[in-house]
C-alpha cells in the first residue's frame, strides 16, 4: 500500500473508510482557510457550503477538544462545552492547537491527530450523504460519510452553531 500523504488519510485507509481526497489551490495570502476551501470546492465540485466543515481546537478546563462545524457557521463555545460535558470552553491558542494535533493552522483535520481529543461534530453533518473536512494539509480536503467522521473521531454530535 502506498504511503498516505497525511496522517488523516492514513487513518482513513487504515480503517478502510471510503473517502475521496479533493485538492484545490491554496493561496498563502488567504485570510480564511475555510472560506477559501468553500469557494474552491463549491465551484469545482458543486458541494453546498454547509457540507464543508472546519475543525476548531478549543481549550477546555482540562486540556483541549475539537469542534467540527460548517465553515459558514459560527461556533457556540457554550454549546460545544455542554456537548463535551464541561462548564466552559475558549478558543485554543494557535501553538497549542498545532502542537497537540500535529497539523498546521488551516490544515488541522479532525482525523489522524497526534493525540485523540474529545470531539463534537455539529449535528447538521448528519443531513448529508457526505461531508468535507481538512485532509491534514492546506488545500486538501477529504469527502466522507458523516457517520464515518463521527465514528473515527469518537465524537458526540450536537447543535454547536451560534
Amino acid at each position: 500500500m502506498p504511503r498516505a500523504a497525511t496522517p488523516a488519510i492514513a487513518a482513513l485507509l487504515a480503517a478502510g473508510v471510503p473517502h475521496e481526497v479533493l485538492q484545490y489551490h491554496h493561496d498563502p495570502r488567504a485570510e480564511s482557510y475555510g472560506e477559501e476551501a468553500v469557494e474552491a470546492l463549491a465551484r469545482d465540485t458543486g458541494v453546498e457550503p454547509a457540507q464543508v466543515f472546519k475543525t476548531l481546537v478549543i481549550a477546555l478546563p482540562r486540556g483541549l477538544g475539537v469542534a467540527v462545524l460548517p465553515v459558514p457557521a459560527r461556533l457556540s463555545l457554550k454549546a460545544a462545552a455542554a456537548a463535551l460535558g464541561v462548564a466552559k470552553a475558549t478558543m485554543a491558542e494557535k501553538a497549542a492547537a498545532e502542537r497537540s494535533t500535529g497539523y498546521v493552522l488551516g490544515g488541522i483535520s479532525p482525523l489522524g491527530q497526534r493525540r485523540p481529543l474529545p470531539t463534537v461534530v455539529d449535528a447538521s453533518a448528519l443531513r448529508f450523504e457526505r461531508v468535507l473536512c481538512s485532509a491534514g494539509k492546506r488545500g486538501w480536503d477529504v469527502a466522507l460519510a458523516p457517520q464515518d467522521l463521527v465514528r473515527l473521531t469518537s465524537a458526540v454530535t450536537a447543535d454547536i452553531c451560534a
